[in-house]
């Protein structure tokens, strides 16, 4: 069995599209029907930077999102796969959640970027800049990680994040909570510990804000049974129902990145082949995970003509 997964926040870089683009009038279409949604020159800032605007979670979002679906355009179109053909489950993380359901054909490209614009806003305004903040856990497991971050709390807001894989978990909250963590973590058995360069405390309670205004912004859509099952990140199992997904995407804005347990459930239910759509991230999480399990990255053409001559 088969899943396509897609990366999350921290796969963008500047030039992210460009060579597919200049290769595919398919991956060309995509870019500009995400910056026809948006209203905005997105893949100019893709393609030429500068660098601080796209790292902007706005921005981020809604361009990962479209750098994956790129490539997913592509090998449909030019290598003749379908998605429901190849895929017994798709999974994204974090925001790579929208990908996957868009990729399922849950939501629309134009209604996905839209989507995904609002959610970076909205994350972006729910905790002034300055105030929140998270750390990666290098060597800790979930438990000692809820230790660790329990421990730094001293009533701020201090939580797990994401539960990457087996030996990387990503804390949230309070920056002053999240900066007491750090030393705390190698003293209570974490081999490394360190700040992350981002702009604000994502999937922790300070996000309630962000939850409130995604689930107005989705109660308006139409979200279509997916394709296939769509493994959720706040429950770590498969959902096709289109209302369980609305609910869980608001869910999502504040709750915890089960990624680890999903790759599980996923192995567990029979997936041994992963492939990663639009980045090199999440494949390596499956990896540690799943250590049996076979995991390819689809960024490039080549990537793409040989995924398509293998399926």
């Amino acid at each position: 069995m088969r899943a396509f997964i897609f990366p999350g926040q921290g796969s963008q870089a500047v030039g992210m599209g460009k060579a597919l683009s200049d290769a595919s009038a398919a991956a060309r279409e995509v870019f500009q029907e995400v910056d026809d949604a948006l209203g905005q020159h997105l893949f100019r800032l893709m393609t030429e930077g500068p660098e601080d605007q796209l790292t902007l979670t706005e921005n981020a979002q809604p361009a990962i999102m479209a750098n994956a679906l790129a490539v997913l355009r592509v090998l449909e179109r030019e290598g003749g796969i379908r998605l429901a053909d190849k895929a017994d489950f798709v999974a994204g993380h974090s925001l790579g959640e929208y990908s996957a359901l868009c990729a399922a054909g849950a939501f629309d490209l134009p209604t996905t970027a839209r989507l995904l614009k609002k959610r970076g806003e909205a994350m972006q305004a729910a905790v002034p800049v300055g105030e929140g903040a998270m750390a990666v856990l290098l060597g800790a497991d979930l438990a000692k990680a809820r230790a660790i971050a329990e421990a730094a709390a001293e009533g701020q807001v201090c939580s797990v994040a994401n539960d990457n894989d087996p030996g990387q978990v990503v804390i949230s909250g309070h920056r002053e909570a999240v900066e007491r963590a750090v030393p705390l973590a190698k003293e209570m058995g974490a081999k490394r510990a360190m700040l992350l360069a981002v702009s604000a405390p994502f999937h922790c309670p300070l996000m309630q804000p962000a939850a409130n205004a995604m689930a107005t912004a989705l109660a308006d859509v139409t979200i279509q049974p997916p394709l296939v099952p769509v493994y959720a990140n706040v429950t770590a199992g498969p959902t096709a129902a289109p209302n369980e997904i609305r609910r869980l995407l608001v869910e999502q804005i504040t709750g915890m990145v089960r990624w680890r347990e999903s790759v599980t459930a996923m192995w567990d239910a029979g997936v041994t082949d992963f492939v990663e759509l639009g980045g090199k991230v999440v494949a390596g999480m499956v990896k540690r995970t799943a250590p049996d399990a076979t995991t390819t990255s689809v960024v490039t053409m080549a990537d793409i003509e040989a995924l398509a001559a293998g399926l």
